[in-house]
């Protein structure tokens, strides 16, 4: 049984969020802070899959107990697919999140609506103390507004326009946002793993006791 589970983050907006949407699974969530002597862990990998399974599985192996995280990327048609998943560092590796919505905005000067187009991708990594892994993903299309609106969220929220809503992410609700997102829809699907997996727990622990 997964009783209890270590976010493998220190972004307390990310935290805010995960906890949001991993809330009620009867699992005792933890956060990052709780370990201070954690490692910091470099995300060097090419996709934002190897990034999550890396962070997840260094928590899981230094904590002793089942550890998830995430890695979000950003592509822009307009320019070839970036930052892809170099988003949280795109304006260098101590760029704020304004720095960075204002090096996209920057690199999108004069570019039409229409060839604005860009989603989200968020892997989600579950990490357990044996060394097994579960993967999901979740994707949210939207353009790049021509500048940013909006002070909910963090991160490119202020930037990115999802049409069917007409407003950027920075502009609705956390409880809206939590519906729709890119990783709220990674993040159901890891809820649906975790759900199963402490189902099969319970059906093994059933046999093993009949």
């Amino acid at each position: 049984m997964i009783r209890e589970l270590v976010l493998a983050t220190r972004n307390r907006h990310k935290v805010i969020e995960l906890v949001a949407l991993l809330r009620d699974l009867g699992i005792t969530i933890r956060s990052l802070d709780e370990f201070p002597d954690a490692p910091d862990v470099v995300e060097d990998g090419a996709t934002c899959e190897a990034n999550a399974i890396k962070k997840a599985r260094a928590i899981a192996e230094f904590t002793g107990l089942p550890a998830v995280a995430d890695d979000t990327g950003l592509e822009v048609d307009a320019l070839g697919g970036r930052p892809g998943v170099y988003a949280a560092r795109y304006a260098g590796e101590n760029a704020t999140y304004d720095d960075n919505c204002r090096k996209l905005l920057r690199e999108l000067t004069g570019v039409p609506r229409e060839r604005r187009t860009a989603r989200f991708l968020t892997v989600a990594a579950l990490a357990l103390p044996s060394g097994e892994v579960r993967v999901a993903q979740g994707i949210l299309d939207g353009t790049i507004a021509e500048e940013a609106s909006g002070t909910v969220g963090f991160g490119y929220d202020p930037v990115f326009f999802v049409p069917e809503l007409g407003k950027t992410l920075a502009q609705i609700s956390a409880d809206q946002k939590n519906t729709i997102s890119h990783r709220a829809k990674a993040f159901t699907h890891m809820r649906d793993i975790l759900k199963g997996l402490n189902s099969e727990c319970s059906v093994l622990s059933m046999c093993k006791n009949s």
